[in-house]
């Protein structure tokens, strides 16, 4: 090799190697619920060097990118053979997204990309496009991932280059290595995005979540997260969508919602995580937002907080889509733990930690959106006056002008 190709080669797996290496840390304090870390879990950079870079100097002297990646992120996620799992949507310079397994040791820096992507079939329907990879290890002894399989609408008027078509497609596999693409899910709308199986069998049945809409970037009439059940995985088909949670006018779910990862069982119920969508002069906002379901009827939604539970801040409000949260990956350890991964702004992943108990707590005393000003007022003034005594009670800890120089 010249001194130049080498050198450059040494530089660039120094770099590379000092990325994956560096320490995350917590931000100061948080907000009580869920803590944020200062840098990213996964990036385009993070992505294996041998994945992007031709090694042979004959037939790569200057020692390009030959294979351009974009962005890294919306991960699926599990936890496997003690190991933090994101399952990522690597999309290419090509805009062509992929699978690509990462993994950590504790689950909040130092992940370190497989050997190479995941290969699953294509149907005979080809898919143009794959991404957002949810994962649920479910009690068959299968790990199934649902994602959304998209392709160019054979409707589309002549000239446009954007309509699609978007449906739910599925694969299976027991090591994250070998998998088996399934026949697509089918359901009764016109299309599916957001899909996620529920780890419990229902009714000797296999349960998902669903959400119907009628174009490819509107809900339209559709819209919600629904609910629906099938006999089978190897030929999916639900019949009857139930939506056990809608959209809802000057909400952070007003013009679409969507199921993020599946939902983690607690004492309680069900815990949930979500992205809702509404628009603004900018362009869509996407913010992750919680709820509850009941232990035994899962279209029976118990607690509801009001507002969003993690909107994009800093900057993970700047991507190649700008203002932007998105997850469909959280993993539940045995001590309570609980890991976080969201993308912002469809570029980069990041992680938030909390616990059940905490998410639990959140989900269940967060006072529900009122649905107007009014109603936002009085849940203020409520917690004012409660406070009150609260404060007497602790004159000598809570400083006076954290009171806000009350009268």
């Amino acid at each position: 090799m010249t001194s130049n190709f080498t050198h450059r080669l040494v530089q660039l797996q120094k770099n590379h190697q000092a990325l994956i290496q560096k320490k995350n840390e917590k931000e100061a304090l948080g907000n009580g619920i869920f803590n944020r870390y200062k840098n990213p879990v996964v990036t385009a950079n993070h992505v294996p060097l041998n994945w992007r870079y031709d090694f042979d100097e004959n037939s790569n002297p200057f020692l390009m990118e030959r294979i351009g990646i974009n962005a890294a992120f919306n991960a699926g996620a599990i936890k496997f053979n003690h190991k933090y799992v994101i399952v990522v949507r690597v999309e290419g310079a090509d805009r062509k997204s992929f699978f690509a397994v990462a993994d950590s040791k504790n689950g909040i820096d130092d992940f370190n990309f497989w050997e190479s992507p995941i290969v699953f079939d294509s149907n005979d329907d080809a898919d143009t496009n794959v991404y957002d990879m949810r994962l649920t290890q479910h009690e068959d002894g299968f790990i199934y991932g649902l994602f959304c399989t998209e392709k160019k609408d054979p409707n589309a008027p002549a000239g446009d280059q954007s309509a699609a078509v978007a449906q739910c497609g599925i694969v299976r596999t027991k090591d994250l290595i070998n998998w088996d693409r399934l026949a697509d899910l089918k359901t009764p709308s016109l299309q599916q995005r957001n899909v996620v199986l529920h780890s419990e069998f229902v009714d000797d049945q296999y349960a998902f979540y669903t959400r119907p809409q009628d174009s490819f970037i509107e809900a339209g009439k559709g819209g919600g997260i629904g609910f629906g059940l099938s006999k089978t995985m190897e030929n999916a088909e639900v019949n009857k969508e139930h939506i056990l949670y809608n959209k809802e006018y000057h909400t952070v779910y007003e013009a679409k919602n969507g199921q993020g990862p599946a939902p983690i069982k607690t004492e309680k119920g069900w815990l949930h995580l979500a992205h809702g969508v509404r628009n603004t002069a900018a362009g869509l906002r996407y913010v992750l937002y919680m709820f509850m379901t009941d232990l035994k009827d899962l279209t029976k939604v118990t607690h509801k907080p009001g507002g969003y539970f993690i909107a994009p801040e800093g900057e993970e409000r700047v991507g190649d889509v700008s203002n932007v949260v998105f997850s469909n990956g959280w993993i539940a350890d045995d001590n309570g733990d609980v890991f976080i991964y969201y993308a912002s702004s469809d570029t980069r992943m990041h992680v938030a930690t909390s616990t059940l108990a905490q998410l639990v707590d959140y989900c269940m005393n967060t006072p529900e959106d009122g649905l107007s000003s009014a109603n936002s007022v009085k849940a203020i003034n409520q917690l004012i006056e409660k406070n009150k005594n609260a404060i007497n009670n602790h004159q000598n800890t809570i400083e006076k002008p954290l009171l806000n120089n009350a009268h």
